[in-house]
């Protein structure tokens, strides 16, 4: 769109369903690829992206062509059909219903980038669910504990 101009960087987390850890590690940079193109046919950029066995982060610098439910939407189930598709594990693959978005400002992007991509080292000091809920109470969202995780 022409005189159209924006600067919008956005966090998506999002879970397997059942918070199951279903990713395989020797396959996510394969995932990782494909989701980077499912995001740029969006006309957005990666900056960002890492795929945990339960848990997916992706950094983006979002343009305003599509609204963000949609854009998430699209991610997911392009990529839980992608994950589908290969035979990778032997359950079926879905991503739990729902998802956090979280904006940062153009000074944070070195800082979130690295964020996401140190996943694995995060990780081995907290859970998937209190990252998510320290996300949450930066952010100061107001929020529901029995709607944030589907468990089996």
């Amino acid at each position: 769109m022409a005189n159209t101009f924006s600067q919008i960087y956005l966090q998506f987390v999002f879970a397997v369903k059942y918070r199951q850890s279903l990713i395989p590690k020797e396959h996510k940079e394969e995932l990782h690829k494909y989701i980077t193109a499912l995001v740029q046919n969006r006309k957005a950029k990666m900056i960002a992206v890492h795929c945990m066995p339960d848990h997916a982060h992706l950094f983006v610098g979002f343009k305003p062509v599509i609204s963000i439910s949609d854009f998430v939407k699209e991610i997911k189930v392009e990529s839980n059909l992608f994950l589908n598709g290969q035979s990778w594990m032997e359950k079926k693959f879905s991503w739990q219903e729902g998802y956090g978005v979280f904006s940062y400002g153009h000074s944070q992007i070195d800082t979130v980038a690295k964020y996401v991509m140190n996943q694995e080292q995060h990780h081995q000091k907290k859970t998937f669910q209190q990252e998510y809920l320290e996300f949450l109470d930066k952010f100061q969202i107001p929020f529901e504990e029995k709607y944030l995780f589907e468990f089996l």
